[in-house]
Order: structure tokens, then C-alpha cells, then sequence
């Protein structure tokens, strides 16, 4: 039987590599790797029965949530997280160009760009900077352009086949973005759980509740965002990373506690957290 992964394409961008990396893991299986124009398209391809997961990004270490999966997933009913690991990012400079100096424009998703602003300032600072869909579109145009540059990752310099001139190029190092996998399997059983709510009331101490169950229960959060709701301005939903096991009976505790605090509870999957530091 072949397991499908949805992504975000094209073929070449992190995310790509992230799907890759989770398809070789998956040694037990034939995978089959879809790419999806966006984030949200890959995460509803799988919520629709078009694929069995998806591996999407949902945090990076410098740029912080990605929003356009929390908001996706907070609409959706069926998906549970499966399993989440982090990838090391190094952007690269790459470009069929003789020497850095020569090349005029640089193509990337915007964050890239962002990402390697010391660094382009420092070697390109006359060099003008074009925002892209992803970090790799551009790569298709710049074999018939030698004095363009994209910033990407090194294995879409292998998928397309190009030169990488400078690498790593990123101004922080210990830059990680985290992914997660998601499919609509139940998720019961993992080191660290995930859940989303809103609140019934916007007063104060309304969320000071729902959080103080954590620390009476001795349950540390190791994640805490807030995404608008769309319906009111100050109304918001909240997503919440556990280090804990939602099989346990503290955590069966908390979740019933906090029905009496939240509304629209909703249990996103328990899940072990991998660590690789492949890099391509």
C-alpha cells in the first residue's frame, strides 16, 4: 500500500525537504509525494481523503508561528497531529553567476530574504531584492539568467541542479523551523500534546483559568499562541503546546477541567517530537 504526503510545493523548497525526510522514515511503506500550491491546500488535501498526511511547517526558531497552518487547522474537524520533528534552515546563495559580485537581483520568499539580511547587506548590497512565492520558484529561471541569485536550500540546489555559491548564508544560526505531521488517525499517546480554544467570556482573568489547571496539575506548557477569531476584534483562540502524555490521567484531568472553562475545545493529537539535523 503507498502512503501519500501532501506538502507545499514546488519541488525544492524546505518544505519539500521536510516531506522527504518523513517519506525516508517511513521505511515500512511506499510514499508517494504530492505538492500543493499552499499551505492550507496541502493541509485540506488531507482532511479531504486526497492524501493520508501532511507535513507542514508551524514554527520557525527566528520568525516565530506559521500562522496560515494554526488558522487551517483550528477550521478543520478530522486531523490530528501524528508526529512533529524540527529541521535545521541554512540558506544558500545560488546562482550560475561567475562571482557574487555579478549577480543584480536576488529572488526569495520573503522571510528568506529577511532571514539573510546581514548577510545580503554585507555581500550584495546593490543587488536588488525580489520577494517570491517560495524559495523555490525562482530556481527554474535562473539558468537562463546569469546575473540572478536565489536564496534557497541546498537540496533545491540539487533538485535543480545548481550551482551554490555561498552557504550558509542565514544571519543566526540556530535557525529551526518545526514541522508537523498531520493525518486523521487518532493521536492518543505522545510526549507532548497539543490543543486549541477559545474563551466564553473576554474578562479578566478569563484565560488565567484554563492555565492555572496546568500548573495545579504540574503540566508544563511549553507553547502558548493566539490567533484572532475573525468574528470580533479581542476575541482570540489559543493554542497550547504540553509536555505531557494525553493517555495519562492528569491529562484526562485536565481536558475535563477545562470544558467547564474554554469553548470550542479542541484536541489537536499527543505526538513524540523528533530532532534532525540533516541538512541539505
Amino acid at each position: 500500500m503507498t502512503v501519500s504526503i501532501a506538502h507545499l510545493g514546488p519541488k525544492g523548497t524546505f518544505s519539500d525537504f521536510a516531506a522527504a525526510t518523513y517519506a525516508k522514515s517511513r521505511s515500512d511503506k511506499e510514499t508517494q509525494m504530492k505538492a500543493y500550491p499552499t499551505i492550507a491546500q496541502a493541509i485540506k488535501a488531507t482532511e479531504k481523503g486526497e492524501t493520508d498526511f501532511c507535513v507542514v511547517p508551524v514554527e520557525n526558531s527566528i520568525g516565530g508561528g506559521v500562522m496560515i497552518t494554526l488558522d487551517t487547522l483550528w477550521e478543520l474537524k478530522t486531523l490530528q497531529i501524528q508526529q512533529a520533528f524540527t529541521l535545521p534552515v541554512q540558506h544558500a546563495l545560488i546562482s550560475k553567476a561567475q562571482q557574487i559580485v555579478d549577480i543584480e537581483k536576488v529572488y526569495s520568499h520573503p522571510q528568506a530574504l529577511s532571514q539573510c539580511r546581514n548577510w545580503l547587506s554585507g555581500n550584495l548590497a546593490d543587488a536588488q531584492l525580489i520577494a517570491a512565492s517560495s524559495t523555490a520558484e525562482p530556481l527554474t529561471r535562473l539558468e537562463e539568467d546569469d546575473k540572478t541569485g536565489a536564496i534557497a536550500s541546498k537540496w533545491g540546489a540539487t533538485v535543480y541542479n545548481l550551482p551554490v555559491l555561498a552557504h550558509p548564508i542565514n544571519d543566526y544560526a540556530d535557525n529551526y523551523t518545526r514541522f508537523w505531521v498531520l493525518g486523521k488517525q487518532a493521536a492518543t499517546k505522545g510526549t507532548y500534546t497539543s490543543l486549541a480554544f477559545s474563551l466564553p467570556t473576554n474578562e479578566p482573568g478569563a484565560l488565567l483559568k484554563p492555565l492555572q489547571l496546568f500548573s495545579a496539575l504540574d503540566i508544563n506548557m511549553s507553547r502558548i499562541e493566539s490567533r484572532p477569531t475573525k468574528r470580533l476584534l479581542g476575541e482570540y483562540v489559543f493554542f497550547i503546546d504540553m509536555e505531557a502524555d494525553a493517555s495519562t490521567s492528569k491529562m484526562q484531568t485536565a481536558l475535563e477541567l477545562l470544558k467547564m472553562h474554554t469553548t470550542n475545545l479542541k484536541y489537536l493529537g499527543s505526538y513524540d517530537l523528533t530532532e534532525i539535523q540533516e541538512v541539505l
